[in-house]
């Protein structure tokens, strides 16, 4: 992997799980690492112990619920102004909900926080990264994306049964569309934009999704990954210079894969882009 001295990069979800074990493993590449999460009190411990662990003073939190769309437009701000160079975007961030809920706007949780929050972030941080090129942006997707059921007259799940399942399928899907579509729109600008499978790991989105969820953890916890190894695919595709040129694609397991014929619709793409343009307008 590269030497970061000279990189910033934002991890969300970085308080605990994958997203933590991201954060580490750049600090300790000497980057500026920002460390985003929705509770203070978290990403300042997590902070303060990167910095213990990595020897990497330069380790920053910032904070907003990635289920209120004003928050994420404050976290875009925020980035921007307090720095002058952005390299790597890592949409890390994600949640698991068996029930139907809804996010401050009135979207559905999982669309809401797992699609239109990075999708907003990401947009707003384009200038920056942009200027920072070359520059990359990684979606921490999921194979989940082959169960999904993602209606784009229907994002919200309100005029259909709710399944939880699906719902995280239909998230995942979403991310995988956003990626290739968003890499379509950056060709030329030296900013890639990619996307993966982190690998079936022991973090608590299972246990998001309730009784079903805690169970298929507790059978198939010998053969999960750590969070450390489930970091491993989004620091290549964050770091490695084999895909410093890479832009658009799936990886598992360090990695390219072919995606299904459902994450390939480039007219699905371009229409949950547009959709996603009205639902996070100010």
């Amino acid at each position: 992997m590269n030497d970061l001295t000279a990189r910033t990069c934002l991890v969300t979800g970085a308080t605990h799980g994958i997203g933590r074990a991201t954060a580490e493993a750049l600090a300790r590449l000497g980057a500026t690492v920002l460390v985003h999460g929705r509770d203070p009190a978290a990403v300042g411990a997590v902070c303060r112990e990167v910095v213990r662990s990595s020897g990497n003073a330069r380790v920053e939190g910032v904070v907003a619920d990635f289920a209120s769309l004003a928050a994420v437009r404050r976290l875009a701000a925020e980035v921007a102004a307090r720095h002058g160079r952005l390299d790597v975007l890592i949409n890390n961030a994600g949640t698991s909900a068996p029930k139907r809920r809804v996010t401050r706007e009135g979207h559905e949780w999982l669309f809401g926080v797992n699609h239109l929050a990075p999708f907003l972030l990401t947009t707003l941080l384009l200038d920056k990264l942009e200027a920072s090129a070359p520059a990359r942006i990684v979606n921490v997707a999921s194979l989940a994306y082959r169960r999904g059921a993602l209606d784009l007259d229907d994002p919200d799940w309100e005029r259909r049964k709710y399944d939880g399942l699906k719902a995280y399928g239909a998230s995942k899907l979403a991310n995988i569309l956003f990626t290739l579509e968003l890499a379509r729109r950056l060709e030329g600008s030296n900013v890639t934009a990619n996307c993966l499978h982190p690998g079936v790991v022991a973090t608590n989105i299972f246990n998001q999704l309730g009784l079903v969820g805690r169970v298929f953890t507790v059978l198939a916890r010998p053969f999960l990954l750590s969070a450390k190894q489930g970091a491993k695919t989004t620091l290549y595709v964050a770091t490695s210079p084999d895909v410093a040129a890479v832009s658009g694609r799936f990886f598992d397991q360090s990695r390219e894969r072919s995606l299904d014929t459902v994450a390939l619709d480039q007219a699905a793409a371009r229409r949950l882009w547009e959709l996603s343009e009205r639902l996070t307008a100010a």
